[in-house]
C-alpha cells in the first residue's frame, strides 16, 4: 500500500544526539587545572588576610593611640619647632619566648612565641639584610651621633622573664643578633618567673643585649601622683645601674600606660628613649619618648617582612590630627 507524504515524513527515524564523553587523561587535566586555580585562590587569600589583619592580636589593655594630653603638646610644639625626618625603623616586641606548658595560661600563651619560630623570624629578617640595633643606637641616630643603617630594626623584650636567658639568648649568640631587653627591678630573683640575679648577668656578659628600665613593681604610669611615678622610673633606674655597673638610658612604660607627666620623668631622669604599645613602624624625633612597637606573633618569611612595611593610621598624629 502507497503511504502519503505525510506518513513518510513522520515514518523516517530521527537522527539521535549523543553527548561524545571526554577520555579520562581529558578529565583528569581539567580537575588539575581546577585544582591549581583553587589553591592560588587560597594563597592569594592568605597574602590579602595578611595585608589586611596583619597584627597579631594585641593585648586589650595595651595603649594604642597617643594619650590625648600628649598630642597637645606635640601639636604646640610642631608651631614652634623644625620637625625631624621620619625613620621607617620597626621595633618588635617580644614577652616570652618558650613552649608554654600550662594551656590553661591564656595571657602567656597569648604573648608568648615558641623558640622555632622565633629563630625562623631571626632568619627571616638576616636573609632580608636588616640591620639590628638597640634602643640607645636609635637614640644616638635621633641625636645624630650615628648613622643610619641599611633596613634598621630592633627586638625588644618586656619584663625580663627566665627565657631571656635559656631561650632568647642562645639563639641570638648562634646569630649574632642584637637586642634591647626591659627589665623590671624589683621582680629580679623574687618569683619563679623573672630572671635570677645570675641569669641576667649572663645576659648582661653576652654584651648582645642592652639592658632598659621596665620600673620597679611594673605600675601603670599614666594619673599616678608625680612622687610614685618618680619613684618607680628614677629608682628603678639607679638600681640597675648600681647593682649590675650598667648605664641605662632605655624605658619602657609598663602595659604601654603613660601620659604627659611621665615623659617628662623619663626625660628628666636621663633616658634617650623610651618605647610604647602603639602599633607602628615609623619612629621620629617627636616620639623618642613613647616608641611605637608590634608585635610579630607568629609570621615569618614572606607575611613577616609585608608587616614590617605595613602602614599605620597612628601617623596621623604627626600631623595634629
Amino acid at each position: 500500500m502507497k503511504t502519503t507524504n505525510s506518513e513518510h515524513m513522520y515514518s523516517k527515524k530521527r537522527p539521535r544526539f549523543t553527548l561524545k564523553m571526554p577520555n579520562k587523561s581529558l578529565l583528569f587535566n581539567l580537575a588539575a587545572v581546577f585544582g591549581l586555580i583553587f589553591l592560588f585562590g587560597l594563597v592569594l587569600f592568605g597574602e590579602y588576610e595578611v595585608l589586611q589583619r596583619p597584627v597579631p592580636a594585641m593585648v586589650r589593655k595595651t595603649l594604642k593611640t597617643v594619650p590625648p594630653d600628649v598630642k597637645k603638646t606635640i601639636v604646640k610644639e610642631q608651631k614652634t619647632a623644625t620637625i625631624s625626618a621620619t625613620l621607617h625603623i620597626p621595633i618588635l616586641m617580644y614577652h616570652y619566648v618558650e613552649y608554654v606548658q600550662d594551656k590553661k595560661d591564656t595571657e602567656r600563651q597569648e604573648l608568648n612565641v615558641n623558640p622555632n619560630v622565633f629563630e625562623e623570624q631571626l632568619q627571616t629578617l638576616i636573609a632580608g639584610h636588616y640591620t639590628f640595633i638597640t634602643a640607645k643606637e636609635l637614640g644616638d641616630i635621633f641625636d645624630g651621633n650615628m648613622p643610619i643603617p641599611q633596613n634598621p630594626i630592633m627586638l625588644t623584650f618586656d619584663d625580663g622573664h627566665w627565657d631571656l636567658d635559656t631561650s632568647v639568648l642562645p639563639i641570638l649568640k648562634k646569630y649574632n643578633v642584637r637586642a634591647t631587653a626591659y627589665i623590671i627591678s624589683g621582680f629580679i630573683g623574687t618569683n619563679t618567673d623573672s630572671l635570677t640575679p645570675e641569669e641576667l648577668q649572663d645576659v648582661i656578659n653576652s654584651g648582645l643585649v642592652e639592658i632598659g628600665d621596665h620600673t620597679i613593681n611594673h605600675p601603670s604610669l599614666k594619673g599616678k601622683p608625680l612622687a610614685f611615678v618618680e619613684r618607680e622610673i628614677v629608682q628603678s633606674k639607679m638600681d640597675l645601674e648600681q647593682r649590675y655597673h650598667l648605664h641605662i638610658v632605655s624605658f619602657a612604660y609598663p602595659y604601654g600606660s603613660f601620659d604627659r607627666q611621665a615623659i617628662h620623668v623619663v626625660k628628666a631622669a636621663g633616658y634617650t628613649t623610651a618605647v610604647s604599645t602603639i602599633a607602628g613602624n615609623e619612629q621620629n624625633n617627636q616620639n623618642r619618648f613613647f616608641l611605637f612597637r608590634v608585635r610579630p606573633g607568629y609570621l615569618t618569611g614572606k607575611a613577616l617582612i609585608n608587616y614590617l612595611n605595613y602602614k599605620w593610621p597612628q601617623y596621623k598624629y604627626y600631623n595634629g590630627e
